[in-house]
Formats: structure tokens, C-alpha cells, sequence
């Protein structure tokens, strides 16, 4: 298993405080015993102070990982562990420290408030100021029939209830689908001003858009393969993304697309400065071309 080690020195004494996190090896699973497999061996570290985004087709495992990384599916081989404990076990301890936001998911016909009540003593890190704050942001009210809100809404009143519960795992399933172009926005600033050192954050979903300036490391899965798994400074140091380029700019270019601007293209950066990751871009050519991307990001490191 990976730690994360920080050294602290204290009166010349070296402290090592070990920050754990959620450990995925040689995970495999599928529906049917003789069918395809949809995670075929993947390893995978959810490490703290990050927004990962989860990426991949639709249909291809993203939301069964999901379930799995909070002990509500089970892997067939391999393991998940939280805080070095396997998350099958649904420990209340380990439940308590991950909470999960679902594509699809109804709310009883009872008050915000209510809901509050009834299942935020089981989140001992809840927060009814932060959770009134998320409220005001996403400019909701307290209402008194979550029932029968929209789905836009019933997605904002659960991510507002899940960011106040502070777990250090947030798990959220495509989360901004049945929201508006604002409340698209509103939730990019919410997921940023409820982030810390602490905390993780997956998301998955195939609107790569919605991520873009939000996410600091980016995970894209296929055909049951994790065929990209880096952090968007990695990616920036190893990658040089174009827009609007011509064809001389695009000289060596291993994935380009013509636009109305010109080309759209990903290079190999071979100089010491970042570009702005262009998402959509870079999970279309992984998709398409998953050896490239593999060759790059398991080179020697530049």
C-alpha cells in the first residue's frame, strides 16, 4: 500500500504523520461470471487534497467503481481499503468517512431540515453552518417536500448535505446532470470552497466539460483498463495542448482535430512550459489512441 509522508521536526525530533487513503488493487469484476470482464485488474490510489475526475464511455464501470470504493458493490478479485481497512467489511467507522452522491436517487417526502436531522448523526464531522451556506449558494430553500423538487434541485440539496457531512472521502456520481448552465457554475465554486488538505473528491462522468479549472487529476477508463491515471501538472509537463493552431504549429501533433479556428492539437511538450489541459481533447485521444498515452506517462519522468 502508498502513503503519503510528511515529516514534521519538532525540538530536533522528526515526526512522520502518515495521511492514508483509499487503496484500490488488481480490482476485478463483471455483472456475469462468463462475461466480460469490467475492471480487469486495475490499481488505483485515491490520495488526500485532491478532486479527481473519473472519466469513461458511458456503460463502461464508472459508477459500478463507484459503489464498490464505498462498500455497497463488491469486487470478485482484489481489494479496496480505506484507511488500510477493507471497505467491503461496511464498518461503521469506515462508512462514516465516505459518503456517496448517485446519479439517480429519490428523497422522502419529508423538510430539508428533517432530512438533516435524521442522517447527519450518523457523519460526526457534520457542519449545519457550512450545510446553510451550500444552501444560500445553490440559492435554496428550505423546503418542506424534498419529494417533490426538481431533479436539479433534489442534486443540489444532497450536495450541499454532502459536503457539510466533512468525510473525507466524497464520492459523487455524474452530479451536474439535471442542472443549468448556473448551477453548473454555482457547483464548480461550492466543490472548490469545500476542499482541503483533508478531503477527496471523485467525479465521475462523461460531460468532461463540467470539470474543466475544477479537477487537479484526471483518471479515464475503458474496456475494464485504466488507460490514464496522472495529475493535471503531470499531464501539463508531459503534453502540449493547441487551439486555433496551423499546420506548421502542429508539426508532430499525435492527435489533431480541425475546427472553424484551425487545428486542435496535443503534442508531446518538449519545453519546461504548461498549457491549459483541453479535457475533452485529452480523453478523446486516450480512448482513441490509448498506446500513445501509455507510452508517454510510462516513460522515465522528464
Amino acid at each position: 500500500m502508498q502513503y503519503t509522508i510528511k515529516l514534521i521536526h519538532i525540538n530536533s525530533i522528526t515526526l512522520q504523520i502518515v495521511n492514508t487513503m483509499l487503496q484500490i488493487e488488481n480490482l476485478e469484476f463483471s455483472y456475469h461470471k462468463k462475461g466480460n470482464p469490467i475492471f480487469n485488474g486495475i490499481n488505483l490510489t485515491i490520495q488526500p487534497g485532491s478532486v479527481y475526475g473519473l472519466l469513461g464511455k458511458n456503460g463502461i464501470g464508472k459508477s459500478t467503481l463507484l459503489y464498490m470504493m464505498c462498500g455497497l458493490m463488491f469486487p470478485h478479485k482484489g481489494s479496496i481499503r480505506f484507511d488500510g481497512i477493507e471497505v467491503k467489511r461496511r464498518l461503521p467507522e469506515t462508512l462514516e468517512k465516505i459518503f456517496l452522491v448517485p446519479e439517480e436517487f429519490d428523497l422522502p417526502s419529508i423538510s430539508i431540515d428533517d432530512y438533516v436531522r435524521r442522517n447527519s448523526v450518523f457523519y460526526p464531522n457534520f457542519n449545519i453552518d457550512q450545510f446553510n451556506q451550500y444552501l444560500s449558494d445553490f440559492e435554496l430553500e428550505h423546503t418542506k417536500n424534498l419529494a417533490k423538487t426538481s431533479m436539479g434541485q433534489k442534486k443540489k440539496y444532497l450536495v450541499s448535505f454532502a459536503l457539510a457531512t466533512n468525510t473525507p472521502l466524497l464520492l459523487m456520481d455524474e452530479p451536474t446532470n439535471g442542472m443549468d448552465i448556473p448551477s453548473k457554475s454555482q457547483f464548480r465554486k461550492v466543490i472548490a470552497s469545500g476542499m482541503n488538505e483533508q478531503k477527496s473528491i471523485v467525479i465521475s462522468t462523461h460531460q468532461v466539460r463540467d470539470l474543466e479549472n475544477m479537477i487537479d487529476h484526471i483518471t479515464i477508463l475503458d474496456n475494464g483498463l485504466l488507460l490514464l491515471d496522472a495529475d493535471t501538472h503531470t499531464i501539463s509537463s508531459r503534453l502540449r495542448f493547441i487551439k486555433g493552431g496551423n499546420e506548421s504549429e502542429i508539426a508532430g501533433a499525435f492527435y489533431k482535430v480541425s475546427t472553424i479556428a484551425g487545428y486542435s492539437a496535443i503534442l508531446p511538450n518538449e519545453t519546461d512550459e504548461e498549457s491549459l489541459i483541453d479535457i475533452e481533447m485529452l480523453f478523446n485521444c486516450t480512448i482513441g489512441d490509448p498506446e500513445v498515452i501509455h507510452n508517454i506517462f510510462n516513460s522515465s519522468a522528464k
